[in-house]
């Protein structure tokens, strides 16, 4: 559940760095957009299905 959290956290704030300006390099922000939202996607879904465990480690 962190890394989904995580994952969440850092989708919002790429998408902050995109829509303030004074955000230079767009195009490259705009690519690291479109990955973060697959990895986003990718991890919600995961947490849906109940997939793999991503907190293992923690107790």
């Amino acid at each position: 559940m962190n890394k989904t959290l995580i994952t969440t956290l850092l989708f919002v704030f790429l998408l902050l760095f995109i829509i303030s300006p004074f955000a230079s390099l767009a195009s490259l922000m705009l690519l690291m957009l479109i990955a973060a939202f697959v990895f986003f996607v990718g991890n919600l879904v995961q947490a849906i299905i109940g997939g793999k465990k991503a907190d293992n480690n923690s107790l």
